[in-house]
């Protein structure tokens, strides 16, 4: 034991000289009662050391205690969760026989080790075996063990698994990262390699947007199929869409990697199939088919470019545009336009005028956002009354005037190149006189000769939940032949007209509530939904109730209530079975109705059938570099025998070091308490106070 102290330990003693000097004057001057000689130096001293141990507790002194600990070895068992575990002749008894290990390892070594049972499948828990996980990541397994029990005393980890995974890295390299613990692997399911062919995996975004290809890469592995040729072939809807022949040269042992390049023409979910042709004396045909959902989305901005004439701006404005294959331009005079704004996430104006109020008014009640290009016959009295954050003169004279970027601009970012291009690029026609403008976000100013002015040329403002964005000026086109006269191409013009689309084109979400869950789900994996309500002030609230209607194929399946949390809601479906359900949310808040809609797929994705043989090989390896032992699932024996013989799984003892402050002893107040009473006590018994 140690003792530590704020204060050195040498000041005790002229304290306990200050202490006795005090008590002692302080009996020497008592004048009610004359106590014998004995009785005034105990009682001396009891008050002196009452008082010492009043002032030794402003020491903070702190004691420090040394324990010594044994940590026993720790025995984790870690199992291959997956399904594949069933896939062979063994299969009926692979449960019971795990089971079986487990229990009598604890029961041999209950008092030599400590125990923990992982399964590992896609993720890595703490659960009893139930074989009956879709996807495998078995190095996710000792990944988890070397970071959770890093600087443990890990004795010993028992693997069971048939050695095959399908996603994440392989083992061996998890395993190699748990020093000097010994791995003892058991093998499950048959190695011996059958005929075959086989699609090992088959890779595909879940996402794909409208009008573009996307690609289906297929890995194909085929054993002792001879030299022969097969066909895959794609399918859609029950109907053949391409094909390929394959060819094996080996003949023995192939991989085969190939693909499809698929037009995404249908907007929703897509169900495709891969399949492999029958031959004959397959050990399986099931693994000769994969099937898989690809949700296509129209993911395209549509634009308006609305204009009273034909004029190179709008030409040169298009033309960027159009080399976006994600922006769907149209393009009208207003006398020809329909009128029609719903499907437009944009609205580009160039030249309003005074006969265009109709369109505007119309334009501002939809909310769409509007990019305003304000030119030479556009309409001045007209943008004054506009309520887009600027008063331009009436006059009609104009002025010529470059750009220059404003180092007060905020909303986006646009790179260095652009900036210098803004400055170099040809002058403009402004109006000419006296602009001025409210608190808006000035992307671009004036620059006449060397004087740079505050009136803008391109800056955003917003009106009652639209964005607005205003171009002041005509000649565009001449930055854009400027640029690619400087650079050869017009990148940093088209760098111009992409940022300002994007920004004004990406939408706030305002609704106040919000379902959160995947598209494609997995038959065996749990769904959960999370959802979220906001109030006017956006602040996330749980009053209003939340019920989920789920229909599986336009029929409906079940309806739920959300469970209310701190701050969101939640519910657990648990795991439905394979088909395509449409979702309806709805809630009531201030007596309005809020409604959301979606969709999802359920599909069978289970990868584990493929295999048809066990990789042991891969168990072997596993073992022998962590100086472990393999067993067979079959021939495991020898298993306990091998721990027990082990002489580095053993206990590590160490010390611990503990503190306690003597302030919060209680017994020294105990003690003081007591010495006070003792003190009063002999006075009182001597006849004195």
């Amino acid at each position: 034991m140690k003792l530590f102290s704020d204060i050195s330990f040498l000041w005790l003693i002229p304290l306990a000289i200050i202490c006795f000097v005090i008590v002692y004057f302080f009996y020497k001057k008592e004048k009610l009662i004359e106590f014998n000689r004995s009785i005034k130096i105990i009682l001396i001293i009891i008050r002196s050391l009452a008082f010492l141990l009043l002032f030794i507790l402003l020491f903070e002194i702190t004691f420090q205690f040394k324990e010594t600990k044994i940590e026993k070895p720790l025995f984790i068992n870690l199992t291959d969760n997956s399904s594949s575990l069933l896939n062979y002749s063994d299969s009926n008894y692979v449960i019971n026989n795990i089971k079986n290990i487990h229990q009598k390892i604890k029961e041999k070594f209950k008092d030599k080790f400590e125990f923990r049972n992982y399964i590992v499948g896609k993720n890595v828990r703490l659960d009893s075996v139930s074989l009956d996980e879709s996807v495998s990541n078995l190095n996710a397994g000792f990944d988890f063990i070397y970071n959770k029990y890093f600087n443990n005393n890990i004795g010993a980890i028992c693997f069971i698994s048939d050695g095959n995974f399908n996603i994440g890295s392989s083992p061996l390299y998890g395993s190699e990262k748990i020093k000097f613990t010994p791995i003892f692997s058991i093998g499950v399911g048959d190695t011996i390699i059958k005929r075959d062919q086989l699609l090992r995996n088959v890779s595909v975004n879940d996402i794909a947007f409208y009008k573009n290809k996307f690609p289906i890469e297929v890995n194909i592995e085929a054993s002792k199929m001879g030299k022969v040729n097969t066909e895959l072939s794609l399918w859609k809807d029950q109907q053949k869409i391409d094909s390929k022949v394959i060819k094996y040269n080996d003949g023995d042992l192939d991989f085969i990697n190939t693909s499809f390049m698929v037009d995404a023409n249908d907007i929703g979910f897509n169900a495709y199939t891969v399949r492999l042709k029958k031959e004959s004396n397959e050990s399986s045909y099931e693994n000769n088919t994969r099937t898989f959902y690809i949700e296509v989305i129209d993911s395209r901005s549509k634009i308006l470019l609305l204009a009273d004439a034909p004029h190179p701006d709008i030409s040169a404005i298009k033309q960027e545009l159009e080399k976006d294959e994600i922006i769907d331009v149209s393009t009208s005079l207003i006398n020809k336009w329909n009128g029609e704004l719903n499907p437009y996430s944009l609205v580009i104006w160039h030249n309003p005028t005074e006969k265009d109020k109709s369109v505007l008014k119309k334009i501002n009640e939809s909310k769409i956002p509007v990019l305003y290009i304000l030119g030479n016959q556009s309409s001045n009295s007209l943008i004054n009354e506009m309520d887009i954050g600027v008063n331009l003169p009436l006059s009609k004279s104009i002025d010529q005037a470059q750009g220059i970027f404003s180092n007060d601009f905020k909303l986006f970012e646009i790179s260095d190149k652009l900036k210098k291009s803004i400055k170099i690029w040809p002058p403009l026609s402004v109006p000419f006189g006296r602009i001025t403008q409210n608190q808006n976000e000035v992307l671009i100013k004036q620059k006449i000769g060397e004087i740079i002015k505050n009136t803008p040329i391109l800056y955003f403002t917003s009106f009652e939940n639209q964005k607005i964005g205003v171009f002041i000026g005509e000649g565009i086109w001449r930055w854009k032949l400027s640029d690619y006269l400087q650079y050869n191409n017009s990148n940093s013009f088209n760098e111009l007209i992409q940022k300002l689309i994007q920004y004004l084109t990406i939408k706030k979400n305002t609704d106040p509530l919000r379902i959160n869950l995947p598209k494609i789900i997995s038959k065996n994996e749990p769904i959960i939904i999370n959802a979220e309500f906001y109030n006017s002030s956006f602040e996330s609230i749980t009053e209003p109730d939340i019920q989920l209607s789920l229909f599986l194929n336009n029929k409906i399946y079940s309806n739920y209530t959300f469970a209310k949390k701190t701050s969101n809601y939640k519910l657990d479906l648990g795991t439905l079975k394979e088909g395509f359900y449409n979702w309806n949310a709805s809630s009531t808040y201030n007596g309005k109705k809020i409604i959301k809609s979606g969709s999802f797929i359920v599909e069978n994705s289970s990868i584990e059938d493929v295999s048809t043989h066990a990789d042991h090989n891969i168990l072997e390896q596993i073992a022998f570099k962590s100086n472990g032992s393999f067993y067979s699932l079959k021939n495991t024996k020898n298993l306990l025998a091998d721990i027990d013989k082990r002489k580095d799984i053993v206990n590590i003892s160490y010390q611990e070091s503990n503190f306690s402050n003597l302030i919060d002893w209680k017994v020294l107040f105990f003690i003081i308490s007591s010495l006070f009473i003792l003190e009063w006590f002999i006075r009182r018994y001597n006849g004195s106070y």
